[in-house]
C-alpha cells in the first residue's frame, strides 16, 4: 500500500501531509515484514498486523512542519489546521534542535498531553572507563538483582505503592459509567483521564528506575552477565504475575544492552536453566523449591544464599561464553579486583566486544555506530 492508496481509501488521510502518509505506509510495511520474519523463524506468537484507525501518533518527514527561529514553537501545515504549537523543553534539548539536522518529527498523544519527538542521526558511542570489574546478576522480585558478592538492590514496587489510588479511581470510574448513555458524561471522562495519568506515572517511574540502575551497573563494570528470562512465560503464574510485571526485568536488561553498546562493554545474556539448583562450588545439582532461600550442598558442605549461588553460576556461564575463566577467590584469600574475580585470559584488559554465541538464550552486545537518537519536548 502506497501513500496515494491510503488517501483514496480513507478520506481523513487526504488531510494529512504526503510525508505523513508515506511514514504511515512505511510503518505498515515494516509490521508486515516483521510478521513474515517471525513466521519464517516459526515463533509461537506471529503478531499479525492489526489495522488501527485512530492512532495516537503521526510522523512527518522533512516537510509538513517548520520550527521557529528560536525553537520555541513548531508549525504544522496540513488539512487538519493544527497551526502553531508551543514547545516546552530543557535548554540542552533546545541546543540540539539548533545544531542537529532533524530527519523526522513525530507527534505523540499521551494521557497528560501531546509530545513532539525529533529524530536525528548522532553517534552515541562513548569511551567507557576500564574498571576491571565483572558482575553476574540474578534477577528477583524482592530485589531487582543480587550479584555474586551478595550485593542487592531493593525494587521500590511502584505499582504496589499506587494500588490504593488505582482501586479508588477504578471504582469511581465504574460508578460513573452508564451503558445506556452515549457519549459518556464529562465526569466520566475526567475520571478516566486521571486514571490514565496515574498509570502513565507508574510507567515512567519504572522506566526511570530501570535506566538509572542499568547505567550504574554498566558504568562500574566491564563485563555484565544477566539472565535471558522469558517474561511472557513467567507471567502465566497468576500468583506472581503482578509482581513480575511491576519489577520490569525486560526493561532493565534492555537498558543494560543499550548502555553496554554505548560504552563498548560486554553485556552477556545466558540461559537461566539450573542456575539456582547447581552448586556454584562443586557443580552438584541440589533440587529446591522456590520457598527455599538458602543453598545447602551435601557434597561440598557449601551453604550460601540461593540468589548469590545463582549469580555466581550466571557469571561463570557468561565468562565461559567470552572465553574466560572466573573463580571465586573468597575461600582462597587472594587480593584481587573489587569483584573478587580471577581472570585467566590476558586479553581481557583490551575490552574487545564479545562475539555472538549461537546457543539458545545467550547473546552479547557490540559497539554502536550512528544509531538514531530521539529527543522529546512537551507541546
Amino acid at each position: 500500500m502506497q501513500s496515494k492508496d491510503i488517501a483514496k481509501e480513507f478520506p481523513f488521510a487526504k488531510k494529512l501531509n504526503s510525508s505523513a502518509r508515506q511514514a504511515s505506509a512505511e510503518r505498515a510495511w515494516q509490521a508486515i515484514s516483521s510478521f513474515y520474519t517471525r513466521c519464517k523463524k516459526k515463533e509461537k506468537k506471529k503478531g499479525y498486523p492489526k489495522f488501527k484507525k485512530n492512532t495516537r501518533s503521526v510522523e512527518y518527514k522533512v516537510s509538513g512542519w517548520k520550527l521557529s527561529n528560536d525553537c520555541m514553537s513548531i508549525a504544522f501545515s496540513d488539512g487538519f489546521n493544527i497551526g502553531t504549537l508551543s514547545l516546552y523543553c530543557n535548554f540542552e534539548t533546545r541546543e540540539d534542535l539548533f545544531r542537529l539536522k532533524i530527519n523526522r518529527v513525530r507527534v505523540v498523544k499521551r494521557a497528560d498531553g501531546y509530545y513532539a519527538q525529533f529524530c536525528f542521526d548522532t553517534d552515541r558511542s562513548e569511551q567507557g572507563e576500564y574498571t576491571g570489574n565483572v558482575i553476574g546478576l540474578d534477577l528477583g522480585l524482592k530485589y531487582l538483582y543480587k550479584d555474586q558478592n551478595d550485593n542487592a538492590v531493593v525494587y521500590p514496587q511502584y505499582l504496589r505503592k499506587s494500588e490504593k489510588r488505582l482501586k479508588k479511581l477504578q471504582k469511581r470510574l465504574g460508578r460513573k459509567f452508564n451503558k445506556d448513555k452515549k457519549p459518556q458524561s464529562n465526569n466520566y471522562h475526567r475520571t478516566r483521564k486521571r486514571l490514565s495519568v496515574l498509570h502513565l506515572k507508574i510507567q515512567r517511574q519504572r522506566k526511570d528506575w530501570a535506566i538509572k540502575q542499568a547505567r550504574c551497573v554498566v558504568h562500574f563494570s566491564d563485563v555484565i552477565v544477566d539472565e535471558d528470562l522469558k517474561v511472557c512465560n513467567l507471567v502465566k503464574n497468576h500468583h506472581l504475575a503482578k509482581s513480575i510485571s511491576d519489577v520490569s526485568w525486560y526493561q532493565f536488561t534492555t537498558w543494560l544492552d543499550y548502555y553496554g553498546k554505548i560504552w563498548n562493554k560486554a553485556v552477556v545474556s545466558v540461559s537461566p536453566n539450573y542456575t539456582s539448583q547447581d552448586c556454584s562450588n562443586c557443580g552438584h545439582r541440589v533440587k529446591k523449591s522456590l520457598s527455599t532461600r538458602t543453598h545447602s550442598c551435601s557434597v561440598c558442605q557449601t551453604e550460601i544464599c540461593r540468589d548469590k549461588n545463582a549469580a555466581i553460576n550466571i557469571l561463570k556461564k557468561g565468562m565461559s561464553i567470552l572465553g574466560m575463566e572466573w573463580q571465586n577467590s573468597e575461600k582462597r584469600g587472594l587480593g584481587v579486583s573489587p569483584s573478587k574475580a580471577i581472570f585467566q585470559d590476558s586479553t581481557f584488559g583490551q575490552k574487545e566486544s564479545a562475539s555472538t554465541e549461537e546457543k539458545h538464550g545467550e547473546k552479547t552486545a557490540s559497539a554502536i555506530e550512528g544509531k538514531p537518537n530521539i529527543v522529546s519536548g512537551f507541546l
